[in-house]
């Protein structure tokens, strides 16, 4: 694991936990984390591997960060306030949710590089994944899909407490 790697794990659990305080949901907001995943995209993505079952194995990760970003997207507190301005609030559900998607990768790979790389190694020939550029694009997936289901549910729920008449349910 490279710094980089480091970096953009650390930033994106940050940028979830500054949310714990309750701010004004902007579009720049929204499009931070996006902003911060186009640069793991740059940095780590070198193709999509289609032997055995590689794919199957990025649909997972993908799927499995996915779900936890739309569930972490749901558990933000988000209401209008009297000034028409929407405000959101990570509660400790979303920050959970998201530390959970954003430490699996870290932990996941921590461990590759420091002792757990013949188990993975294993795993991977008896399971037909051919290597490391299957098991990169993988969690790069995962933190895709958590990131853009996260920010998919906020940018939906910021638009429906804006549209007049159409109150965000409790």
């Amino acid at each position: 694991m490279t710094t980089v790697d480091y970096l953009i794990d650390s930033a994106l659990v940050l940028l979830v936990l500054v949310q714990i305080k309750e701010r004004p949901l902007t579009t720049r907001g929204l499009l931070r984390p996006i902003f911060v995943l186009a640069i793991a995209v740059a940095n780590c993505f070198h193709g999509f591997p289609t032997s055995g079952n590689d794919l199957v194995l990025l649909g997972v990760l993908a799927l499995v960060g996915g779900v936890i970003g739309v569930l972490s997207g749901q558990t933000v507190l988000i209401r209008l306030a009297s000034d028409g301005q929407v405000l959101a609030r990570a509660g400790w559900a979303s920050a959970v949710y998201w530390i959970l998607g954003m430490g699996s990768r870290f932990g996941f790979i921590f461990w590759i590089t420091h002792g757990g790389g013949s188990a993975i190694a294993r795993f991977s020939a008896s399971h037909s994944i051919t290597g490391g550029q299957a098991w990169t694009a993988a969690l790069l997936a995962m933190v895709a899909f958590e990131v853009l289901g996260r920010t998919a549910v906020l940018a939906i729920r910021w638009q429906r407490l804006q549209a007049p008449g159409t109150p965000e349910p409790a």
